[in-house]
């Protein structure tokens, strides 16, 4: 396997988002310069999130002299939105849905873009073949408030159920202890984020009942955006415009060569498998962040999370409060 170099890296990435991003790629010198050298993003071993991850050398091309990845403390936030709304990083992918309580209780987030489609897929144990067959059953979530619990309540939602009655959330806080609890049969449902659906197809555990790439309505929802610590953005508007752009030229080159956006990710060592790293960044929708239209999502999941008591505000009030 060939490495990726930085100057290699660089040449491919201008060639790749140059020709896709014109608006952006021609205006960098012409604009003023970044009003803070410093930029602080999250990690964690979700490699759907590989924009984030491959933006780092386009960050520095837009103005950024120090690019920090600052690693997601779960047991302390039940998501990366919730570290950007405590100041932890400036700006990060994260579930949209994930966003949208943290609007709701009027924390200092906004998103700013819509990344991909169809990272996520819930998957079944012997007794659940449909979302319907998750009534009265046990689902682990790593804490209230994760993606996996704000989305599977949605998921129930949108088929009339309610997740505070008809199911029974079990706060298991590491996959791999829900991973065990799932093949123990004390748990029926599991819901997974790359690289974890293709390690349980791999070891053939339980069934796809949701597949967010290819399931309607969900695949023609964003499932990451782009979110910043509204502070930040607030100060820092220069900043904040380029951080998105280098992120949105990374999304391109995912789209355009996900090979060497596979490499990448392996020679930065945030994937061991340059198959799985493949697999995940061929079968993602990078392409559809400028087809999707981003307040569609949010009003999809804002409905369904306001009819089960999850936020209080209409989703008008989320998409005002925190969208730019």
């Amino acid at each position: 396997m060939n490495t990726v170099d930085r100057r290699n890296f660089l040449a491919q990435s201008a060639a790749l988002a140059g020709g896709s991003l014109l608006p952006f790629s021609n205006s960098a010198r012409a604009e003023p310069p970044t009003e803070t050298k410093k930029i602080r993003l999250i990690i964690d071993e979700t490699i759907c999130l590989a924009p984030q991850f491959l933006s780092a050398e386009l960050l520095r091309l837009e103005g950024f002299t120090e690019v920090e990845y600052v690693r997601q403390n779960y047991g302390e936030f039940p998501n990366a939105g919730s570290s950007i709304a405590a100041s932890k990083a400036d700006i990060t992918q994260d579930a949209a849905i994930s966003f949208i309580p943290l609007i709701d209780a009027g924390q200092p987030v906004v998103l700013l873009s819509g990344i991909h489609v169809g990272c996520w897929e819930l998957f079944g144990g012997p007794r659940v073949d449909t979302i319907r067959d998750l009534r009265g059953k046990r689902i682990p979530i790593a804490a209230q408030g994760a993606e996996e619990h704000l989305v599977i309540s949605s998921l129930l939602a949108y088929l009339g159920m309610d997740p505070r009655k008809d199911v029974e959330f079990v706060t298991i806080p590491d996959f791999e202890d829900q991973r065990k609890a799932f093949v123990a049969g004390s748990v029926d449902a599991i819901f997974a984020f790359p690289p974890q659906p293709q390690k349980l197809r791999a070891e053939k555990i339980g069934h796809v009942i949701v597949d967010a790439a290819r399931d309607r309505p969900w695949a023609h929802y964003f499932c990451c955006m782009v979110g910043a610590n509204r502070d930040f953005a607030t100060r820092n508007p220069v900043a904040t415009k380029r951080a998105l752009r280098a992120i949105l030229k990374a999304t391109d080159i995912c789209a355009q060569d996900p090979q060497r956006a596979a490499r990448y990710l392996v020679t930065k060592g945030y994937e061991p498998s340059y198959e799985t790293a493949l697999e995940v960044l061929s079968n993602l929708s990078y392409r559809r962040w400028r087809d999707f239209n981003a307040e569609d999502t949010l009003r999809f999941h804002a409905l369904r999370l306001r009819e089960v008591g999850l936020i209080k505000n209409a989703s008008n009030k989320i998409m005002a409060q925190g969208t730019d």
